[in-house]
């Protein structure tokens, strides 16, 4: 995983094994709270997945300024960089 496509894909994998979520709804612009109905218990799950996915530790924070799918996609890719 080096692109941000690949960390989509992954993203959408993780949500619709963990959280049941149809694949189609999760897109770039979909918004966690509002359009896929996210909690922060998501978000810590999503967090250990991630972790365990890529190898990296999330930072929680990275989390907190995430409203849109899109924004979780480009901290991956930040957190990928360094």
């Amino acid at each position: 995983m080096n692109n941000r496509e690949d960390f989509l894909a992954a993203i959408q994998e993780i949500m619709v094994d963990m959280f049941e979520m149809d694949p189609a709804a999760i897109t770039l612009e979909a918004r966690l709270y509002e359009d896929l109905d996210f909690d922060s218990i998501d978000a810590v799950d999503m967090i250990v997945r991630l972790k365990q996915v890529t190898g990296k530790m999330v930072k929680p924070e990275d989390f907190k300024t995430a409203r849109s799918i899109g924004d979780v996609v480009e901290a991956i890719y930040r957190l990928m960089q360094d």
